[in-house]
């Protein structure tokens, strides 16, 4: 995209605190589509009308209404005169449904908000575009980083073409995933991985080494944990192992893959793989961080010690040399769960998509 492309969808200055609070009410329902929108990303909308009457909208399952239109069809079409409020930029291209922008249009909205530009190479700007062209004013930008944290694993596939890669890992605060007769059930407790079936429940693919497979004969599904207020199935993410395994494993079916990690990443993100969780073991671990396609790390921390140098670290085989090459994250938040500690933590060169 052209200075002058950008330019020409780029507008806050005629945003107000009324359309920050609405913009987050649609951050708020985009939450309820998190899990039943993929391989759509997850979008929540707000349609106000002159009057002031308010309604929700949120992307349903494929194939089905998208935000835009859920709101659109509260008011059977007809908005006249209202304002828009939307996550990520409307759909400009034909596909299971029509393209949200000719439902705008058609219903007569005055004025849309814009959360966030979609990098889809079939959106890119275009929807906005064809908005302005009909006659409907366009604001772009608003609560612009708050979406972006949202989106972050949907944006980072469209403009990779692979995943969102998140490290899961479960520790002892002197860095063991496992004593030395290999056992690690459990090192946290309920909460924590009642939390980890969460993580999972969020993506759609999870990955494990074959040592895990063989030592724990994971299941890898999402048991312990179902979302609040949504009666709605929650489908298992699609299970990869690094390696054969035998027939007689729980994993089973999974991808068995035994190429470079980032051959693997390919595969998946044309799959349409748009997050991937990665939960161990220690030579899984280090594959991954060391290719540099780790995104996010989840640390689980027990307040527990191993106590010596004879237990699974977290990652196997030689670190850096010296202290000037340690790699070193940015710490996005920090969550007691129990008795437990989780520190997500992301690259500390990661920027906000900001228009």
């Amino acid at each position: 995209m052209t200075p002058t492309q950008t330019k020409s969808i780029r507008n806050m200055s005629d945003l107000t605190f009324r359309d920050e609070e609405l913009m987050r009410r649609a951050i708020g329902n985009a939450d309820n589509a998190r899990l039943i929108s993929s391989p759509n990303p997850w979008v929540g909308a707000v349609l106000e009308l002159q009057d002031g009457s308010i309604f929700d909208g949120w992307t349903q399952e494929f194939g089905k209404e998208h935000a835009e239109t859920m709101c659109l069809n509260s008011v059977g079409g007809n908005a006249d005169g209202g304002t828009l409020y939307v996550t990520l930029e409307p759909c400009s291209q034909e596909g299971k449904t029509p393209p949200c922008v000719d439902s705008i249009i058609s219903s007569r909205i005055k004025r849309v908000v814009v959360g966030l530009r979609d990098p889809d190479l079939l959106v890119d700007g275009d929807g906005i575009r064809k908005l302005q062209s009909a006659g409907v004013r366009v604001e772009t930008g608003c609560m612009s980083e708050l979406i972006e944290e949202q989106l972050r694993p949907y944006l980072h596939h469209r403009k990779t073409g692979r995943p969102f890669v998140i490290l899961k890992i479960a520790s002892t605060l002197d860095g063991g995933i496992a004593a030395a007769d290999k056992t690690s059930q459990w090192i946290t407790g309920p909460e924590a991985r009642k939390e980890a079936h969460k993580l999972r429940a969020y993506s759609d693919a999870i990955c494990v080494g074959k040592g895990t497979v063989l030592a724990d004969n994971p299941k890898l599904t999402v048991r312990d944990w179902a979302p609040e207020n949504q009666d709605i199935s929650i489908t298992d993410p699609k299970r990869v192992v690094l390696g054969k395994v035998p027939e007689s494993a729980e994993v089973h079916p999974c991808l068995e893959f035994e190429s470079e990690i980032e051959d693997l990443l390919d595969s998946l993100g044309k799959d349409g793989v748009m997050q991937l969780l990665v939960e161990g073991g220690a030579k899984t671990y280090k594959k991954f961080h060391d290719s540099g396609f780790v995104n996010q790390y989840e640390i689980f921390f027990a307040p527990a010690f191993i106590g010596g140098n004879n237990a699974l670290q977290i990652f196997d085989g030689d670190g850096v040399k010296t202290i000037s090459d340690i790699w070193r994250g940015r710490v996005q938040r920090v969550d007691q769960l129990g008795n437990d500690i989780k520190i997500s933590i992301i690259k500390r060169n990661h920027f906000f998509i900001i228009f």
